[in-house]
């Protein structure tokens, strides 16, 4: 691994996994209805359709940094129009009330196909992922630490959000803590949509 590229996506990473998004709205509005024990077997569920759904995205990964230059340049800019977009939809979202989801007995299942069907994971870490790839390196074992990592960041996360939901649900998403959250996490979006069309493949 190159450990200097390791470093900026474990940053970038990190800021994405805190950014909600439709795994956290569900653990969170689960743990709400239904308590820490559901949240946490729905985040079960997410963690493995992310993992499924990451390994798909380096196996095809693999496959485009190997043969096509041009598609990375693709992916690269289709990312950043999804985040800023995503970022510009959270603001503008900010001010209205999220209604809560209701719970499901399979909880487990439940978890697994929002993560499955995830757009924020599938456009962002398409368009993310190999710009943190060392071309002098096999891209295949670099893509699958990233991955692994990832999904490990990712359940730990939002075990987090499904014990503070299921614990502190009516002093976290009072309007105004809600309406902040929402907007540092548009922010936050927006802003690595511009890094993304900044950033370049290291050569």
């Amino acid at each position: 691994m190159n450990w200097h590229l390791f470093t900026g996506f474990l940053l970038i990473t990190v800021v994405l996994i805190l950014t909600p998004g439709p795994i956290v709205t569900l653990v969170i509005s689960t743990g709400a209805t239904r308590g820490v024990r559901a949240a946490l077997v729905t985040v079960a569920g997410t963690s493995l359709g992310n993992a499924t759904l990451l390994a798909a995205i380096a196996l095809g990964l693999n496959w485009v940094l190997s043969h096509a230059a041009y598609l990375f340049e693709a992916l690269r800019w289709a990312g950043v129009a999804y985040l800023i977009w995503l970022g510009v939809r959270a603001w503008r979202g900010a001010s209205r009330a999220q209604p809560a989801t209701a719970g499901v007995q399979v909880h487990f299942w439940r978890g697994f196909l929002v993560a499955l069907s995830n757009p924020k994971t599938l456009a962002f870490f398409t368009a993310f992922l190999p710009q943190f790839v060392d071309p002098a390196r096999p891209a295949g074992f670099q893509l699958a630490v990233m991955c692994a990592v990832s999904v490990v960041l990712a359940a730990v996360s939002d075990s987090c959000w499904a014990v503070t939901a299921g614990l502190g649900w009516a002093w976290f998403v009072r309007p105004g803590r809600a309406r902040l959250l929402t907007r540092v996490s548009a922010l936050a979006l927006i802003g690595g949509g511009i890094w993304l069309s900044l950033a370049r493949r290291p050569t």
